[in-house]
């Protein structure tokens, strides 16, 4: 029997496009504000997979506006009860459900210490919505499995299309345009042999360098919460500052590279790690000793790390069902998980 998650992972590239048809109204006028605004700041709110969508975003908008993008840990607001200021800054909360309660406590407290207000969340109708003044709902559709998948994938296609609204950035908005045949693309490839090696693992590490270092989390969580699998991500520079002391032999790494500044710097790391042993799996180039998967190539970079998240998923959820668990249901987890 197909898998919720199966469904869903399938279901991406439409998800995707339905966004980017019906969110322009929304788009323009957020994108609009923004530019009146003109935010000396921009803070962040989230968790989970909704925090990694956050982290693509901190590094999409540092890279394309020269604005710092902080993220603000939500008990600030709804443990130690600290206001915030936020006077000329602008908060982005994300969050599928749109429910958790400390989600909405910060960015209730964003707004009241001065910032121009942004929910990105599936629910449009949410408290997260209510409380923010410009909201994005990310028309992905019902998402029955735990797991998020096309929910992660729009939250990042929100942020990115906003991006390209508030600056002009034409390259980008075109590579949006693209994005769906692109995602459809991706979900068609095959890992198998990550899989294989991942099979009977008990730990990994996921590397990238930018934006992948977004994907790279999100990419070891769902191997966490769907594979029962220890996973652990880091940039492809950090891992050598310590973490790289425990890879030896068999040691599965998936190192995500994409074709921008960065992939000399990824693909140096990625053979470092293979001569310590290690069973690397790469895409975006060719490292000695390291497992080359296949990837949609020659995309913008802003986007082609976003496009590696929609192979991943296909691929854990094969995966999940090979070790044993059902993608559906991770053991001890909810869909809607609220927090204080």
């Amino acid at each position: 029997m197909t898998s919720h998650m199966a469904r869903e992972v399938a279901e991406i590239p439409q998800a995707a496009a339905r966004f980017l048809d019906r969110a322009r109204p929304a788009l323009a006028d957020t994108a609009r504000a923004l530019r009146d605004r003109d935010p000396a700041v921009l803070a962040t709110v989230a968790r989970g997979s909704s925090d990694h969508a956050a982290t693509y975003l901190k590094y999409a908008v540092e890279l394309q506006a020269g604005l710092p993008v902080a993220s603000i840990g939500p008990s600030i607001a709804s443990v130690y009860r600290r206001p915030l200021r936020l006077a000329g800054g602008a908060c982005i909360g994300i969050s599928q459900s749109g429910q958790s309660p400390d989600i909405v406590d910060l960015m209730a407290a964003a707004v009241a210490g001065g910032a121009l207000s942004v929910a990105i969340t599936n629910h449009p109708d949410s408290p997260l919505a209510q409380a923010a003044t410009h909201c994005l709902p990310l028309e992905a559709g019902e998402e029955r499995s735990v797991a998020a998948t096309k929910t992660f994938v729009n939250s990042v296609v929100a942020g990115l299309a906003l991006l390209a609204e508030w600056q002009d950035d034409a390259p980008l908005r075109a590579a949006l345009e693209a994005l769906p045949e692109a995602l459809a693309q991706a979900v068609a490839l095959d890992w198998q042999p990550l899989s294989d090696r991942l099979q009977d693992a008990s730990h990994a590490f996921v590397l990238g360098r930018g934006p992948a270092i977004a994907i790279a989390a999100e990419a070891a969580l769902k191997l966490k919460e769907t594979c029962g699998l220890h996973a652990e991500a880091y940039s492809a520079a950090e891992v050598l500052h310590g973490p790289a002391a425990i890879v030896q032999a068999r040691f599965p790494v998936l190192v995500l590279g994409v074709e921008d500044a960065a992939l000399p710097h990824v693909r140096d790391t990625t053979a470092r790690l293979a001569a310590q042993g290690a069973d690397v799996f790469v895409t975006g180039t060719d490292a000695p000793g390291a497992t080359r998967l296949p990837h949609v190539a020659a995309l913008h970079p802003l986007v082609a790390p976003l496009v590696l998240i929609a192979t991943h998923y296909a691929c854990v959820e094969g995966l999940a069902r090979r070790r044993g668990f059902d993608p559906d249901t991770p053991p001890h987890l909810r869909k809607v998980t609220e927090t204080l």
